[in-house]
């Protein structure tokens, strides 16, 4: 006599379900989160950061294969303190707002390296999709938590500040990104 599939399958499903919900969706709080990147220029150190951008975040330290970041930034948002460069940064040689005004990061999973969590993702910025790690620290409170990621981006690999500006005596190619999430769960 054959045993019902169907009967077993619902309740292999109804086991899984709990584990594929585990995950918490949380809504960023802009005015207590930051994204940010640093550079260098004629060796000096700068900072900058995007006033504009938004975040779908989804994470379980417990099962990482439930979490999920998905972040779109306005690129013409930039901000680094000097007017010169705030001009020139939205402009072809740069980010080309014009003809891309959005960067977008979307992950394509999570792993554990030793204590630390790295989010693996692809980054798209001027038309170019680039594979992007990076660290993460989530800190869960009473009512959300704060992520705090970090990562470093090769600017010639999206073509920004290429041609004149590709000297990396200058303008340094390694741009270090960084950001602070005050989160509430939905």
């Amino acid at each position: 006599m054959k045993r019902p599939v169907l009967p077993s399958f619902a309740l292999l499903l109804a086991l899984a379900l709990p584990g594929l919900a585990a995950a918490t969706e949380y809504t960023v709080q802009p005015a207590a989160s930051t994204l940010g990147f640093s550079g260098t220029f004629q060796g000096e150190t700068f900072n900058g950061h995007f006033d504009k951008w938004n975040a779908a975040i989804r994470y379980d330290a417990a099962d990482l294969t439930q979490a999920a970041f998905d972040v779109t930034v306005t690129l013409a948002s930039v901000k680094t303190g000097d007017s010169d460069r705030d001009g020139a940064l939205p402009g072809s040689d740069f980010f080309d707002v014009a003809k891309f005004p959005t960067a977008h990061f979307v992950t394509t999973g999570f792993r554990r390296n030793g204590a630390q969590v790295v989010a693996d993702g692809k980054l798209t910025m001027r038309g170019v999709t680039k594979p992007v790690s990076l660290d993460v620290k989530f800190q869960p409170a009473a009512s959300g938590a704060t992520l705090d990621v970090a990562g470093v981006v090769q600017r010639l690999d999206f073509g920004v500040g290429g041609g004149e500006y590709a000297d990396t005596s200058v303008i340094g190619a390694d741009v270090k990104v960084t950001a602070h999430l005050q989160l509430t769960a939905k």
